[in-house]
């Protein structure tokens, strides 16, 4: 028996097996480039316009702006309550008169608070530690370690102060209220104020000491 018919058969069902081969590869190659251009599309989507939505808002404080705190002898500007940061980070500016005392030495337990002297000179006390910290020196205090800071000079001082995250700056809004009309807050009202914004005296631990001979 001859084994043309069956040959042509074979043959018949290659070329059926590659034309589909052939039809499936286009399609693939089809498919892949719909997603390339899904892709490019959204890429281009984002990068001219970022996530969806509008922009967020650019904060800009003027020289003259922000909230104005007065706490004894210390004049606060709040830069940044939070607000416009997700609440991850707060930035004060504060001018201590001369001879101004800090508060008691204190520990923070949810913030890192960082002090950038501008002018003048700042004594941080941190434990028995004194460092006096001219202008220029940054200081940084993570949660849990002692610190206080004064200004035990003739001259004003100036201070960046960071809080993250924000939780401090309600603390120095609380605070003014105690200053109203010209008094001073007592050291239990200073701890009661404190204790609402995780922060607590820091036990045994001297406050600022006088300027060193």
């Amino acid at each position: 028996m001859s084994d043309e018919p069956r040959n042509s058969k074979n043959a018949e069902h290659a070329e059926h097996a590659e034309h589909a081969e052939h039809a499936e590869h286009a399609e693939h190659a089809e498919h892949a480039e719909h997603a390339e251009h899904a892709e490019h599309a959204e890429h281009g989507e984002h990068g001219e316009h970022g996530e969806a939505g509008a922009d967020p808002a650019v904060s800009v404080v003027g020289p003259g702006d922000g909230e104005t705190i007065l706490l004894g002898t210390t004049r606060m500007r709040v830069l940044e309550d939070g607000s416009h940061t997700g609440h991850r980070l707060g930035m004060a500016e504060s001018v201590l008169a001369p001879h101004t005392p800090g508060p008691p030495q204190h520990r923070h337990a949810r913030h890192d608070e960082g002090f950038y002297v501008i002018s003048g000179t700042v004594r941080f006390t941190v434990g028995d530690e004194d460092i006096d910290a001219t202008a220029g020196t940054l200081v940084m205090v993570p949660p849990g370690a002692p610190h206080t800071f004064a200004n035990t000079t003739g001259e004003p001082a100036r201070m960046l102060s960071t809080f993250t995250p924000d939780l401090y700056v309600q603390y120095f809004r609380d605070l003014e209220e105690l200053y109203a009309g010209g008094r001073t807050p007592t050291p239990e009202e200073s701890r009661k104020t404190m204790s609402r914004y995780a922060t607590e005296p820091a036990t045994g631990s001297a406050g600022p000491r006088g300027t060193r001979s």
